[in-house]
């Protein structure tokens, strides 16, 4: 089956909230509530099937020169068929159509994240206003989250 990345709608807002949340609840990444979904909804990617969500991902910009993809989840049935990679790449190429230089990410899982191009940083390279959630997260202070930054060629 081939599956195809496309821009989240206003609709697809609860399903991206229980997707996240369904793995949040497990301690796999960040919960983030529903009013924080619509309010961002335009920062979604998602794969759907049918009218199923079944993988999601956000590019959040934080300045000029730098983006986030945060929430990237992918429904535990629908693992392992590449939707992941298909997700990252969409963020990139976005953020480089904007002309955003530098993406990075906050996860459990640098592996999957080094095999799309990104490389480890530590943690204190990235700007402090990147860590405004950090206050909601149920390991602040304590972090044992992974920073890794994607740099893109984009022109100016």
């Amino acid at each position: 089956m081939t599956y195809r990345v496309e821009k989240a709608k206003i609709n697809d807002a609860a399903q991206i909230h229980r997707l996240i949340n369904h793995f949040a609840d497990k301690g796999e990444m960040l919960a983030r509530p529903l009013s924080e979904i619509y309010e961002n909804i335009r920062d979604y990617f998602v794969v759907r099937q049918n009218e199923q969500v079944m993988a999601c991902a956000a590019l959040h910009i934080n300045w000029e020169d730098l983006a986030e993809i945060k929430s990237l989840v992918v429904s535990e049935e629908s693992q392992k068929h590449g939707l992941g990679d298909k997700l990252i790449a969409a963020c990139l190429k976005e953020a480089e159509r904007l002309g955003i230089a530098t993406v990075f990410c906050l996860t459990y899982r640098p592996a999957f994240f080094e095999k799309c191009g990104f490389s480890l940083v530590d943690r204190s390279e990235l700007p402090h206003k990147v860590w405004g959630e950090c206050y909601r997260c149920p390991q602040f202070p304590n972090c044992d989250e992974v920073a890794l930054v994607c740099h893109l060629e984009v022109k100016v």
